[in-house]
């Protein structure tokens, strides 16, 4: 190598990591106006079509987005498996707000994602989620949660559910709750086991929304289905979904 190419080389280096440290540093602010305008944004779309399908495939278009301008790559491994379309249930693992928004924006179709009631707590978030049709779950009382589910699984959608309830700070698969899969089991609807690999590593919990760039690889598994299957079978569900995310999953 040249001398002056050995020379451009070594000042290029601090300049990338220059503006990878930049883009780190802003990621947190990005990260919240981003979701701050697509919630606005939503709700001025709802109201003015009475219906869920624009607001919805805007917020699908910010999450692709927001991942883009984070530095974020995110790889969608079988798709194959849900080519034919739904109605069915989601269940990803769940390690990072990053999850949210790479499921958003690449999960085939319309669905509906469950999340804590207490995001409902702030005016306009709770607007906007009520905009996009997303589904407030009490943790405290399931039988509440289920009867939101029932009441919302009426109209055809497919939902996404995190059966570990929340994020896990360690990495490791917590312990499942039975939401999702009673839902399931009384709608008739297949469970697609989900694994969200890299998201962790990118935005921890803990970190205050600040996102490092890189890969995420969202792989969807082949569904399980449910018909014929009672509320007597929720736990070998369960079961049979943690096993096929585990094969998969990587804890960061």
């Amino acid at each position: 190598m040249s001398q002056r190419a050995e020379t451009i080389e070594r000042s290029a280096a601090p300049a990338a990591d220059d503006g990878r440290g930049l883009r780190v540093g802003l990621s947190p602010y990005l990260f919240r106006s981003m979701v701050v305008g697509m919630a606005a944004t939503a709700i001025v779309l709802h109201r003015a079509t009475g219906g869920r399908a624009r607001p919805w495939r805007f917020a699908k278009a910010c999450g692709r987005m927001v991942a883009r301008l984070l530095g974020v790559r995110v790889r969608v491994l079988g798709l194959e498996h849900v080519a034919a379309g739904g109605p069915f249930v989601f269940t990803p693992n769940h390690q990072s707000h990053l999850d949210i928004v790479v499921l958003l924006g690449h999960l085939p179709g319309e669905t509906r994602f469950a999340a804590k009631q207490e995001l409902w707590r702030h005016p306009v978030m709770a607007t906007a989620m009520d905009s996009l049709g997303m589904l407030p779950i009490d943790r405290q009382h399931p039988e509440r949660a289920i009867e939101v589910l029932n009441r919302a699984a009426a109209d055809g959608s497919s939902f996404v559910i995190f059966p570990e309830g929340t994020r896990s700070r360690s990495g490791a698969l917590l312990p499942f709750e039975k939401g999702a899969f009673v839902l399931a089991l009384r709608m008739g609807l297949p469970v697609v086991p989900v694994v969200c690999r890299g998201t962790r590593r990118l935005m921890p919990k803990g970190g205050r929304l600040t996102v490092v760039p890189g890969d995420v690889e969202i792989v969807i598994g082949e569904p399980i289905p449910t018909a014929g299957l009672a509320y007597d079978d929720r736990d070998a569900l369960s079961a049979r979904v943690r096993e096929a995310i585990e094969r998969h999953h990587t804890g960061w």
